[in-house]
């Protein structure tokens, strides 16, 4: 599955909000990280695989906010 998720880094805590009714719509994360030396891409995969329970991978917008995210 893929999914369209929107970064915000150096947020005050790490947080999701989904963007439509399902995962698969899109979601907005919010992570403490600061967007230095691949800190924020991490968290992000931490949080999205603590969430579905299963591998995640960026495929494309490492160094965007907006990203496309493989849900393995």
């Amino acid at each position: 599955m893929k999914i369209s998720v929107k970064v915000i880094p150096n947020a005050r805590k790490d947080e999701i909000k989904l963007t439509g009714k399902m995962a698969e719509d899109g979601m907005i994360i919010k992570v403490h990280a600061l967007p230095e030396k691949n800190k924020a891409n991490e968290r992000v995969i931490e949080i999205l695989e603590a969430y579905f329970k299963c591998k995640a991978n960026i495929i494309s917008g490492e160094k965007s906010r907006k990203k496309i995210v493989e849900i393995l």
